[in-house]
């Protein structure tokens, strides 16, 4: 997708990932300017008028009821964003200000904002230049809009700030801007709040969260089943009739069906099928997708909450259809608080019994008669050792990460913002999470692949098999002890590929 057209209504996940990570260009529908020119015409009235209005007539906050001269109300909106761009902390990732960007875009095009059509084009016009806004890592609360980091975006506008050039490389802002064509913005009535008042890091978060774990659930059935092969396991336990009709999850029939489809046709599944004396697998093995299918029906019900959130328009103010501007709490990050820490919470736990299998494997009382550890040569060779405390490891810490952030509150702005979410630190927790999962599960698939390498001549299963000789492309099999760091991380960049 080399082209993303926002409109009043619809965007969809599609073109946020687009935008974030595929530098999509972003154009702007005539719809989308002809709604904001007729938002601004209501708030231009009102700017001229002396009725308190919130954010275009008062101060912000704990200073909402401190009366703006109409003289000074160009110089309100200017000082909000200087005032709120006040992160700190390591910089966060470019496709997180990317996502940012695109979804306050997005509601700047609903024509709900107040904000004027060059107001959006402007941004627009930074997101095609590949021009980064520098937005630090502290700074945000989940609640009145992920302030800070979206005032980071805003002083770009502006002419201000920090910001990265296409190239990766910090040059300042001005000279970004002229070289790209690009005039900085003079903020006007309304304006500075409509670039700041919305849960769009946090959102952005969850989006690409999301798309990342649905891969990685789809992955780790097939590695799942690898481990199932290279252990002598049973396909048995992932037959259909034992999941829908007994147990309606839906996610964890997915997953069973998964399992099974790749196990078939398998030569070392098929080898002990019979009089192997094993009654079942431990539950690591066997009850992969009830664990797997909980972590999906998880994704599922915060995908229902994202795509509502996508809908949505957050402002406060905000303009009405009948024209009136109105305050409101639609800022709240809650609903999506929640879900990110729903699925930090889900994901570490599919990490959990990943590690638990590569633990298995490398067992010489449990990998049924492999080597230890899955060492070329035992005593000499250590093998998958210390890769299995490098997976024990990643587990500790996204445990550490998945206690929730949404329960804690700290009361902001002299106890007029009294209840926060903490939504944007629920977004940078389950992205470490999502991150920790999948190199947890190319450790597996590499002790896997190791197993299924050591049951020859039998042959995996085709889908298996498949998954088997990508990952011998950029890893190499059972041999003498070497540099193993590379190799994890080559088989991280595969399934991340």
């Amino acid at each position: 997708m080399n082209q993303v057209t926002i409109k009043p209504k619809g965007i969809t996940f599609e073109d946020v990932i687009a935008i974030a990570r595929g530098d999509a260009k972003v154009l702007i529908s005539p719809e989308a300017i002809a709604a904001m020119q007729a938002s601004r015409n209501q708030v231009e009235a009102l700017a001229q008028g002396e009725v308190a209005v919130y954010g275009i007539s008062t101060g912000f906050g704990a200073l909402a009821n401190q009366h703006i001269a109409p003289e000074d109300r160009v110089q309100l909106q200017k000082s909000l964003i200087r005032s709120h761009a006040a992160g700190i902390g390591p910089m966060v990732e470019r496709e997180v200000v990317r996502a940012l960007m695109t979804l306050r875009l997005k509601t700047l095009c609903s024509g709900r904002t107040g904000a004027r059509p060059v107001v959006a084009e402007t941004m627009a016009a930074i997101l095609n230049a590949g021009i980064t806004p520098i937005v630090h890592e502290f700074g945000s609360l989940g609640c009145s809009g992920d302030l800070a980091p979206l005032a980071h975006c805003a002083m770009v506008l502006m002419g201000e700030g920090r910001a990265l050039g296409p190239d990766g490389v910090e040059a300042p802002v001005l000279e970004l801007l002229a070289k790209a064509g690009i005039s900085p913005v003079e903020l006007k009535e309304k304006e500075g709040l409509a670039l700041i008042n919305g849960t769009d890091g946090m959102l952005g978060m969850l989006i690409m969260a999301i798309t990342d774990l649905e891969k990685l659930l789809d992955q780790s059935d097939v590695i799942a089943a690898m481990s199932v092969e290279g252990l002598l396991g049973t396909d048995q336990a992932y037959r259909a009739e034992l999941h829908e009709p007994l147990r309606p999850h839906p996610g964890q029939a997915q997953s069973a069906k998964n399992m099974f489809a790749a196990l078939q046709g398998s030569e070392i599944t098929a080898s002990h099928r019979h009089g192997d004396g094993v009654v079942q697998d431990a539950y690591s093995l066997r009850c992969a997708p009830q664990v797997a299918g909980a972590v999906r029906d998880t994704v599922t019900y915060a995908k229902q909450v994202a795509l509502r959130e996508l809908d949505s328009t957050i402002d406060n103010p905000v303009v009405l259809e009948s024209g009136e501007v109105t305050s409101n709490g639609n800022f709240h990050g809650a609903p999506v608080a929640y879900v990110l820490d729903f699925l930090a919470i889900a994901a570490t736990d599919l990490g959990s019994i990943s590690e638990r299998r590569t633990d298995r494997m490398l067992d010489k009382a449990r990998n049924s008669g492999l080597p230890p550890f899955l060492a070329g040569d035992p005593g000499v060779d250590s093998g998958l050792m210390i890769a299995q405390y490098t997976a024990a490891g990643l587990v500790s810490d996204s445990k550490r990460l998945a206690v929730p952030a949404s329960v804690d509150s700290i009361p902001s702005s002299a106890m007029q913002e009294d209840h926060v979410s903490m939504g944007w630190h629920a977004g940078r927790k389950l992205r470490k999470v999502v991150e920790n999962l999948r190199a947890i599960l190319a450790i597996e698939l590499i002790g896997a692949a190791r197993c299924i390498e050591l049951r020859a001549p039998l042959k995996p299963a085709p889908v298996t098999g498949k998954l088997y000789a990508e990952l011998r492309e950029v890893v190499p099999g059972v041999g003498p002890d070497r540099f193993l760091a590379p190799e994890l991380e080559a088989a991280v960049e595969l399934l991340r590929g």
